[in-house]
């Protein structure tokens, strides 16, 4: 990029953030406080976790469920359902989308797990499921953070959506039994229901979904879209950072005690989750800009490959294995560092924004990302 470039880009840079709000700016904080609070909450208040884990929806604790869902909503009402043509024809996109979660994904996090858990196989095995569940609900606050492209991040999330449901009991099969087998490693069966993944997938994507595309078809049939995109979800789009934090309090005060009082096992799950995390996310950027992704493109290929639907592995790993499981315990410590990591991520890449071809910036909205 040239030096004029590079300053037009700068300049937008710094326009972005003098119109983030206070929320946004100082976001990383608002989430190591949560993940604090979460933690002082289930360690001061016996019985907390048995009390939140309580109602579930499909395995998830009810709390969690209404924070995602609350997250998810403002982001799928964001989306221009009318262009979602332009994504769907740019079959580089999807084709480098569904290499990167269905073939790289789970096999990196099978060679992670394996490498950095050869003497904790149920942790191992825990991790390899967190593998096969590719992100549907999060990475949409993640891409939207980082100004990606939210039509394209959309349609990468419903495609793996339909991926889900036909693809994970298989690949469970094939990287707990078959791989293994033919490397000579330990075995795992994993008996999950089309069904199950299905009614997760409904849940957690069709609601948010539905309910985001009506906001929008019925607010712009109302009042136009100029009215929806500068009235309406301003005024909208703060709710899906207070879900996430809420959800973080919540995730944290349901594991408070087994953060505090295994607090090795857990920072040795969290090894090969923050390179999984690193590597994926960094991989799917140079491999974006190789293939000339702009940056909100490249940045919606990224998060899509690198976040996981821990609300799956977790409803998967306590179904099969049970709540007090290891492999369960894996389940729960993903989001605990796919989220401060994933932040962190964030701003790696709207830094690495300069390096990408340019697109024309359009104004941010409340939520700091481009309306």
């Amino acid at each position: 990029m040239s030096d004029t470039a590079h300053g037009r880009r700068a300049g937008q840079d710094r326009a972005v953030l003098k119109q983030l709000s206070t929320l946004d700016r100082f976001l990383p904080v608002w989430i190591i406080s949560a993940m604090v609070l979460g933690l002082a909450l289930g360690r001061a208040i016996p019985g907390l976790d048995d009390a939140l884990a309580a109602v579930e929806v499909g395995s998830v604790s009810l709390p969690i469920a209404i924070g995602l869902l609350v997250m998810m909503y403002p982001v799928l009402a964001k989306v221009r359902y009318d262009e979602l043509g332009h994504v769907t024809g740019d079959t580089r996109l999807l084709a480098t989308s569904i290499l990167l979660n269905w073939v790289v994904g789970p096999a990196l996090m099978f060679t992670l797990a394996w490498l950095l858990l050869p003497d904790l196989p149920d942790y191992r095995t825990g991790l390899i499921i967190v593998g096969l569940a590719r992100c549907i609900a999060m990475v949409l606050i993640w891409n939207d953070l980082a100004c990606g492209d939210r039509e394209a991040a959309a349609i990468l999330v419903a495609i793996n959506a339909v991926f889900q449901i036909l693809a994970f009991a298989f690949l469970g099969y094939f990287y707990l039994q078959v791989l293994p087998g033919w490397l000579g490693l330990e075995q795992n069966a994993l008996d999950v229901s089309m069904w199950g993944i299905a009614k997760s997938v409904l849940v957690f994507l069709g609601i948010p979904l539905a309910a985001g595309y009506l906001t929008r078809t019925f607010g712009e049939r109302a009042k136009g879209r100029e009215w929806y995109e500068s009235s309406l979800l301003p005024r909208i789009a703060p709710v899906a950072l207070y879900g996430l934090l809420f959800t973080i309090v919540i995730l944290f005060a349901l594991q408070g005690d087994t953060i505090t009082n295994q607090p090795l096992d857990v920072a040795r799950i969290a090894v090969p989750l923050l390179a999984y995390f690193a590597v994926m996310w960094g991989g799917s950027m140079l491999l974006s800009r190789a293939l000339g992704f702009d940056y909100e493109r490249a940045t919606a290929v990224s998060f899509t490959a690198a976040g996981n639907n821990f609300e799956l592995a977790i409803a998967v790993a306590i179904g099969v294995f049970g709540v007090a499981s290891g492999q369960a315990l894996a389940g729960v410590v993903g989001p605990l560092i796919e989220v401060p990591a994933l932040v962190a991520l964030v701003y790696v890449g709207l830094w690495a924004r300069r390096f990408y071809p340019d697109r024309t910036a359009t104004v941010p909205t409340s939520t700091g990302v481009q309306a």
